[in-house]
């Protein structure tokens, strides 16, 4: 049997060759290296099943890591392994009318949500069989006491969404070599989880944070509720400021997670921090970090994952739970003979297919920040010469000049939430913002999502579309200190 740290080595050579030859799109390179890989896994599963080909208990086998098998997946495996003897493995297989067991699939989840954080946090269910599956996307319903009608019916049904679960489709190709059928269902098992596994994992994770919608899943860096490009897919979710992780800046963020998108308040008990490993070691460690205890302390509880696939200098923060991510079998849900691949003669290569799609619940649930200027945590101290960017105060009122709410300005308190809403169709839709620095010499730049908004009169206007807006204001001081403040304005046409 091979030296455990080597076949690591070896797997994780193949699997560069695998992208690499998918990144060139060179067919016979991707052919070599992905029978290479099932050689390798098949050699290794085979060995280890010879290791234990006495042992019979399944306790024993289970303590050893083998998972034992329940008498619906032991039946399936043997009738499969029975037709992939036969001399006709198509015909055979179309014989066979039971689906692959979700327990199964199970199992290749728990395997997954183990292996990848990310999956783990977020809502990731094994949907069976479905096609569809219904959701809440609003995040929280008011019952209404009433005789039961259309109205109410439609108040109902109106925070639910269908994701269309066969949409994008997974493909998971299997070989298996003759000599391998003689193992078992036991070590067949084990090997088709494996086989899904990296399946799954490969490109999934990368789905989840960037995916754009086409053909893929919709990305926590994206807006569910924007408007939907067939080549691009949904906008980005405009980056938000992150200067400090402290209870002011980053509770100010976290209140606008704890509005639904129906405007209704929703508790939030953890949140998800989610960056690559490079800027957490040195941006985000620094910000959260004790210099003298070196305790790391968060404002909230935050469950902090790190991840490849995230843009350097940005960071995701959401509802973990709010993220749903739906994978299963087809309706056949079979393990089917293909053609597609004929590297090897020894080797017969089986398909099956896995359906799935995922999507944040709604816009409000993550935020995307810029965590290009975060400061580590460091005394603040003050000296005479001390430089001041912050604001001293910020006014906004609506286009019938009537004075907006966005809670108490504190030159310390970086991000703020307001409404605004028409009384007559588009007759609110132009906010006025002015803005006072501490320093009269300061630069004030004013962001409505990423478009520039230049002053007149001292005043700052703001066309607001439906849904959440986000507004930037910066101000600096000199060459080097600046101080960022955050103003989401949630903006309901009358339609």
């Amino acid at each position: 049997m091979k030296n455990l740290d080597l076949m690591q080595k070896e797997k994780s050579a193949i699997l560069a060759k695998i992208n690499q030859a998918v990144k060139d799109g060179n067919e016979e390179a991707f052919g070599a290296a992905f029978t290479e890989f099932t050689d390798m896994l098949q050699e290794a599963v085979m060995a280890e099943a010879r290791g234990l080909v006495q042992v019979a208990d399944n306790t024993v086998l289970a303590g050893r890591g083998v998972r034992a098998l329940t008498s619906t997946e032991t039946q399936y495996y043997q009738k499969v392994i029975d037709a992939m003897k036969s001399k006709n493995p198509q015909q055979a297989l179309t014989l066979i009318d039971e689906t692959l067991p979700t327990t199964v699939l199970d199992a290749v989840f728990e395997d997954v949500t183990e292996a990848h954080p990310l999956l783990d946090a977020i809502n990731f269910q094994n949907t069976g069989i479905l096609t569809e599956i219904l959701i809440s996307d609003s995040g929280r319903h008011l019952a209404t006491w009433d005789k039961l009608s259309d109205t109410i019916l439609a108040q109902l049904t109106a925070g639910t969404d269908v994701i269309n679960l066969a949409q994008n489709k997974l493909s998971a190709f299997i070989p298996i070599g003759r000599p391998m059928l003689e193992i078992g269902p036991v070590w067949i098992d084990r090997y088709v989880r494996t086989i899904l596994l990296e399946a799954i994992s490969n490109g999934l994770e990368k789905a989840i944070i960037l995916g754009t919608g086409v053909d893929e899943p919709v990305g926590m860096t994206k807006d569910p509720n924007g408007l939907f490009d067939a080549t691009t897919g949904y906008p980005n979710l405009t980056a938000v400021p992150l200067s400090e992780i402290t209870p002011e800046t980053y509770g100010g963020i976290l209140a606008t997670l704890a509005v639904g998108p129906n405007g209704l308040y929703r508790n939030v008990s953890e949140v998800l921090f989610i960056c690559n490993p490079v800027d957490y070691y040195t941006k985000i460690a620094p910000a959260v970090t004790d210099r003298i205890s070196h305790d790391v302390r968060w404002p909230f509880p935050t469950r902090v994952i790190q991840s490849a696939y995230v843009p350097a200098n940005k960071a995701i923060i959401g509802i973990g739970k709010r993220y749903f991510f739906g994978l299963g079998t087809s309706k056949g849900g079979k393990i089917e003979f293909s053609d597609h691949y004929k590297f090897i003669e020894d080797d017969r290569y089986y398909l099956t297919k896995l359906y799935g799609d995922g999507k944040p619940l709604d816009s409000t649930s993550f935020k995307v920040v810029d965590i290009t200027a975060i400061r580590p945590v460091a005394p603040i101290v003050r000296v005479a010469d001390y430089v001041d960017a912050r604001l001293s105060g910020i006014t906004l009122t609506d286009e019938k000049s009537v004075a907006v709410s966005f809670g108490s300005f504190n030159e310390n308190i970086h991000a703020y939430s307001a409404a605004i809403a028409d009384v007559e169709a588009n007759d609110n839709n132009v906010a006025s913002l002015t803005v006072t620095a501490n320093d009269p010499n300061a630069t004030i730049v004013v962001k409505n999502g990423a478009n520039v908004v230049e002053a007149s009169n001292n005043a700052y206007a703001l066309t607001l579309t439906a849904g959440a807006n986000v507004i930037t204001i910066t101000s600096t001081v000199g060459a080097t200190e600046q101080e960022a403040y955050v103003l989401v304005i949630n903006y309901t046409p009358k339609v």
